[in-house]
């Protein structure tokens, strides 16, 4: 069962949020479910995304962060191996996951152990982004508070 969500609302009163809105039709369209994976919240601006990707190897395993995303292709070496499955319960087949990256957001390692693939992000708002105080009627200028805020 599809559910669909009228946006018209939010476009009605919020600027700049049309991104957002095509990434959640976008999102509504295409749930891949291999390899499976957790996003954790480790603290207020760290991230951590947790694939697990049994049968892989680090060589054939790549993650390539771009401007706004960052995307984890797995691709499988062909076994040259003829094998008779009594049962195959474990995929092993190529892959690849898409994460959308918020602004500032940034991969600062990765690892891989026991077929479990750990990506930590961070979330690092340039200073001049962060939010400022702004004294009213205050005497001073707004240069001379960020000077002094600065020091």
């Amino acid at each position: 069962m599809r559910t669909t969500y009228d946006l018209t609302p939010l476009y009605r009163s919020a600027i700049g949020f049309d991104r957002l809105a095509s990434l959640l039709e976008q999102r509504a369209d295409a749930q891949p479910s291999y390899p499976p994976y957790n996003i954790e919240l480790v603290s207020e601006d760290k991230y951590r995304i947790v694939m697990a990707i049994a049968g892989f190897d680090r060589s054939e395993v790549e993650i390539v962060a771009e401007r706004d995303s960052l995307q984890v292709t797995g691709r499988k070496q062909k076994d040259e191996t003829q094998r008779t499955f009594l049962h195959r319960g474990i995929a092993a087949r190529d892959f690849e996951q898409r994460f959308q990256l918020a602004n500032h957001v940034k991969v600062t390692t990765a690892s891989f152990d026991n077929g479990m693939l750990t990506i930590d992000l961070v979330r690092e708002v340039p200073e001049a982004l962060k939010p400022r105080r702004i004294v009213i009627d205050g005497g001073e200028n707004v240069q001379a508070l960020e000077q002094r805020q600065a020091a």
